[in-house]
């Protein structure tokens, strides 16, 4: 096996790791036995294409979705940064390490290169952070970070003991969803905990759809010689703060989506997609799919 070409864009965590500005995405992969093949396929050529993050959860499938990475990157496990999520019933300092050797097993390796708490449960903060930095120490994650947290959950999460060791916070962001820029992101900037964008083609549904037939970005595609979802996810790698991580289950996709972190947007293709998708004026509730 090749090793995998380097995109263009890297986002550096805060611990100095350097990661592609695009990776992959598994939500409801690994549901369908029809098109597991295909699916497996795709994860991989996504890492020869650089997309060598991939993000999964052991919430997608009930563990299906795992199971389906960890074939895809059999043979070739140190060519990938492997995210995973702990559900947060699962986060207690009692039940996070047996959730975490789960999610190890269905994967095929003795390690994550980041765990994530999927969003904000029940149980404490600090003991969910004490449980990840046990993990650590054991070897079993390399760093650890938080899902669907705001602003004043973040601000909560930095105050406790460790709590400044999360990495990295997975949002919902997109050109159709910007609320995180009014305070969230710039937080996590100063930090130095970039974001990571799911879902940054918006999930289906009406809002993509109004995306991909937007006159102004069919016509900024149109200039670039690309389609308007490269465009959109462009859009969402435009800085180094942001790891977006797009699902794609066919070929053609995933040879789309890596394509996207080469294009360069100019000053007045950001401006016109300000005009019409406008950044926020005020803090808007955390969007969450």
């Amino acid at each position: 096996m090749s090793q995998p070409i380097e995109l263009p864009k890297k986002v550096t965590l805060s611990d100095g790791t350097v990661a592609p500005a695009l990776g992959q995405g598994t939500w409801y992969m690994g549901e369908n036995p029809a098109i597991r093949a295909r699916e497996i396929k795709a994860l991989q050529l996504g890492i020869e294409l650089g997309m060598t993050l991939i993000d999964t959860a052991e919430m997608y499938g009930n563990g299906q979705s795992e199971a389906l990475v960890g074939e895809a990157i059999k043979g070739r496990r140190d060519d990938v940064f492997l995210v995973s999520k702990v559900y947060p019933h699962n986060a207690g300092l009692d039940t996070i390490s047996t959730a975490c050797e789960n999610s190890l097993k269905r994967l095929g390796t003795d390690r994550l290169d980041l765990y994530l708490l999927h969003w904000r449960g029940g149980i404490p903060l600090k003991e969910t952070i004490e449980g990840m930095e046990r993990l650590k120490q054991e070897g079993k994650i390399l760093r650890w970070g938080v899902s669907n947290f705001d602003i004043d959950d973040m601000q909560e999460l930095w105050e406790l003991e460790n709590g400044s060791n999360c990495v990295t916070n997975q949002v919902l962001y997109h050109l159709g969803s910007r609320g995180i820029e009014y305070s969230l992101m710039p937080w996590q900037q100063e930090r130095r905990a970039p974001v990571m964008a799911y879902c940054p083609l918006a999930q289906g549904g009406s809002l993509s759809r109004k995306l991909l037939n937007d006159a102004t970005i069919s016509e900024i595609a149109k200039q670039h010689g690309v389609r308007p979802l490269q465009i959109i996810l462009a859009w969402a790698i435009r800085s180094d703060q942001v790891i977006a991580i797009p699902k794609a289950s066919q070929e053609q996709h995933v040879r789309e989506n890596a394509a996207a972190a080469s294009i360069k947007l100019t000053e007045e293709d950001l401006q016109r997609l300000d005009q019409v998708f406008p950044k926020p004026t005020r803090k808007l509730p955390l969007d969450i799919e």
